[in-house]
């Protein structure tokens, strides 16, 4: 007699290949109905929100072929994590350079070595007109701006720390980053 947590929610046996009818019922039955949970864990987690609706039909396809070879016993760890999967493949992807890339370089005689001294007295200036531009901020919007920016705290922690509340944090934070982009983009010299 077979233990009755072999089967999953939809008594299909878990772990047991299965014929492709029952694949696709149980896919509708079972993965399905998680759509808000995979779309929700993609935006969470995909920076191009474009591709979103492209890489729930990839997650389903795996998940979907998985199922032919094996019902698996829990479902939504198993979308999630082929859901994680995916997305690490996408960006290991994404970091691959064509060879015909690094052939051209050749071809561009562009130089392997580290950045020159115009690009170090860039990096040096575009710090100074930072910091000249934190200078100007007030006190508490230039703590509130550093605390998010550089020591990465939520506001709610912000707002702990600097003994404030969370609207003021948040208002800080607006004021700061608008201060920041027009003294470094706008007109202030």
């Amino acid at each position: 007699m077979v233990d009755s947590q072999e089967f999953n929610r939809g008594g299909v046996r878990a772990g047991v290949p299965v014929t492709p009818p029952e694949v696709r019922a149980w896919f509708v039955r079972e993965v399905l109905p998680l759509e808000a949970v995979l779309m929700q864990y993609l935006r969470r987690n995909w920076r191009n929100k474009a591709e979103i609706a492209d890489l729930r039909q990839d997650v389903y396809v795996r998940v979907f072929e998985a199922a032919k070879r094996e019902i698996p016993r829990d479902v939504k760890p198993f979308l999630l994590a082929a859901a994680r999967n995916l997305l690490i493949n996408r960006v290991r992807q994404e970091h691959v350079v064509s060879i015909e890339a690094v052939a051209d370089l050749d071809a561009l005689n562009v130089a392997e070595s580290a950045p020159g001294p115009d690009r170090s007295a860039i990096a040096r200036d575009d710090l100074r007109r930072l910091q000249a531009a934190l200078d100007h901020l007030p006190p508490r919007c230039r703590e509130a701006m550093l605390l998010r920016q550089v020591d990465g705290l939520s506001r709610h922690e912000i707002a702990s720390r600097m003994g404030i509340a969370e609207k003021t944090v948040k208002r800080h934070l607006a004021d700061g980053a608008r201060a920041l982009a027009d003294h470094l983009f706008g007109e202030v010299p």
